[in-house]
C-alpha cells in the first residue's frame, strides 16, 4: 500500500538523566520501548537526535565558577581586562561573567548595540537612528547610552542587562565600566588584554584585535578547554555552549560526542536490525521573525552526527515542476511525470532552476532545527528526537 505520510517527528520520553549513566543504552531502550508502546515501525535511515544537555551531563561535564576565575586569571594576568561581544542572557552569559568577574580586577564591558550577536536588542533601530547615532562608528559610554536612551527592559525577561551585568561584575569584587561600540578594536583604548564572548564571527573579531595591537586575546573558546582543578572542559569549544546549572555551577557543551553517537547506533542497530542515524543537537538554526532573536546560540547545531547525515538536500522543487515543465499536464499525468523527474534527477542539482527555492543547507542543521523545535526547552521530558520518513520524496 502506499505510504501517505512524509516526515514524522516524536518526542521520546527518557528517565531524567543523572551523572555516570548509560546513556547510549538508555537512549536505544528509550526508542525501542516507544515504537512498542505507539505501535510505529523502525525503518532505514530512521534518525535519532540527543539533546546536547542530557550528553554533557551524563558525562559529568561541568566546571564551577571559581575555575572558570582560575582560568581567567591564569590567562590574563587578573587586571583589567575587557569583555566584549556578549550575548544579554541570564542562562547562557552571567554566570560565565561571574566567573570572569571573579577572576580580575576590572572588566571593561563592551555591549554591542542595538542588539547582540543573536539579536536581542538593548535599544531598537528606530530608537537609535532617532538618537542621530551611528552604530558603525560611535562608541558609547554608558553615561551617553542613559541620556540617550534611558533603561530599556528586554522585551522577553523584563531585565535592564546594562544594570544587570553591572551589578553582577562588581559583585564579584571587580571594578566595572561599561561601553556601547561594534569595532572590537574600540576596546583597545582601555586595556590591551581581551576576552571576546560572540559566538559565530569569534575568529574574525580575534584576528581584528590582534592586528590592532591587543596584547592578549582570548574567546570563550579559549577559557575551560583544558581541566582546571579536576574540572570538566571542552577542548574544542570551551565555554561556548555553556549553561547555567546553579548559581555557582556551568554545564559545558559535550566530549568525546563522535564516539558517543557512534556507540548509539551500534546498539539501536543491533536491537532493532536497522540502519538508524544518530546525532547530537543543540540549539536550532533559526530566527524568530516577532522577537527578531536567532536561536542558535550554540557554536554549532550538531557537534557530532553518523555518516549518514553528512551532506545537503538535494531535491528539486515540486511546484516549479507543476508551473513550468508539466505545465500543461493534470492529474495522473502530472503525477506520473514529476515521479519520473524526481527518479531520474541528478546526483547534484546545484545551478538548476528546478531546485530554485530548495535549502542548501547542511543536513545536520535542518534536522538539528526540528529536533530543537520537538524538544522545546522546558518541560517536555522528550530529550530523544526520532524522526522518521526525513529522507523520503514523492515517490518513496
Amino acid at each position: 500500500m502506499e505510504r501517505r505520510i512524509g516526515t514524522v517527528s516524536r518526542g521520546v520520553r527518557a528517565p531524567i538523566i543523572r551523572e555516570g549513566d548509560d546513556l547510549p543504552r538508555i537512549v536505544c531502550e528509550s526508542v525501542v520501548q516507544a515504537a512498542e508502546s505507539e505501535g510505529f515501525a523502525l525503518r532505514d535511515r530512521d534518525v535519532v537526535g540527543i539533546t546536547e544537555s542530557i550528553v554533557a551531563r551524563a558525562q559529568g561535564n561541568y566546571c564551577t565558577v571559581d575555575d572558570i576565575a582560575d582560568d581567567v586569571r591564569a590567562k590574563t594576568g587578573g587586571e583589567t581586562v575587557g569583555v566584549i561581544c556578549p550575548i544579554l542572557s541570564r542562562n547562557r552569559f552571567s554566570i560565565c561573567l561571574k566567573g570572569i568577574a571573579r577572576g580580575v580586577k576590572k572588566v571593561v564591558l563592551m555591549l554591542t548595540y542595538p542588539s547582540d550577536e543573536v539579536g536581542n536588542e538593548l535599544v531598537t533601530l528606530d530608537q537609535v537612528d532617532e538618537a542621530g547615532i551611528d552604530p558603525y562608528t560611535d562608541v558609547l559610554t554608558l553615561e551617553k547610552y542613559r541620556a540617550l536612551f534611558g533603561v530599556n527592559p528586554h522585551r522577553f525577561t523584563g531585565v535592564d542587562y546594562v544594570a544587570y551585568y553591572e551589578e553582577l561584575i562588581r559583585g564579584e569584587g571587580a571594578d566595572a565600566e561599561i561601553i556601547f561600540a561594534n569595532r572590537p578594536h574600540a576596546v583597545l583604548e582601555y586595556t590591551d588584554t581581551v576576552i571576546t564572548c560572540d559566538i559565530h564571527t569569534r575568529k574574525r573579531t580575534k584576528r581584528i584585535l590582534r592586528q590592532a595591537g591587543a596584547k592578549t586575546v582570548l574567546g570563550m573558546d579559549d577559557i575551560m578547554n583544558a581541566p582546571v582543578n579536576g574540572s570538566g572542559y571542552n577542548e574544542f569549544y570551551g565555554l561556548l555552549g555553556s549553561n547555567k546549572a546553579t548559581e555557582e555551577r556551568v554545564k559545558l557543551f559535550p566530549r568525546d560526542c563522535q564516539a558517543f553517537v557512534e556507540k548509539t547506533q551500534a546498539l539501536l542497530i543491533e536491537a532493532t536490525g536497522k540502519q538508524i542515524e544518530v546525532m547530537i543537537y543543540g540549539d536550532g538554526a533559526f530566527k524568530d521573525p516577532q522577537g527578531k532573536i536567532w536561536e542558535l546560540a550554540d557554536p554549532v547545531v550538531s557537534p557530532a552526527h553518523t555518516p549518514g547525515l553528512n551532506g545537503t538536500p538535494n531535491e528539486l522543487k515540486i511546484k516549479y515542476l507543476a508551473d513550468n515543465d508539466y505545465g500543461t499536464l493534470t492529474g495522473e499525468a502530472l503525477q506520473e511525470a514529476i515521479a519520473k523527474r524526481i527518479q531520474e534527477k541528478e546526483g547534484d542539482l546545484k545551478g538548476q532552476m528546478a531546485s530554485e527555492g530548495t535549502t542548501p543547507r547542511q543536513i545536520t542543521d535542518l534536522i538539528g532545527s526540528l529536533c530543537d523545535l520537538t524538544s522545546g526547552s522546558g518541560d517536555k521530558g522528550t530529550p530523544i528526537i526520532l524522526v522518521q520518513g526525513y529522507f523520503d520524496n514523492y515517490t518513496s
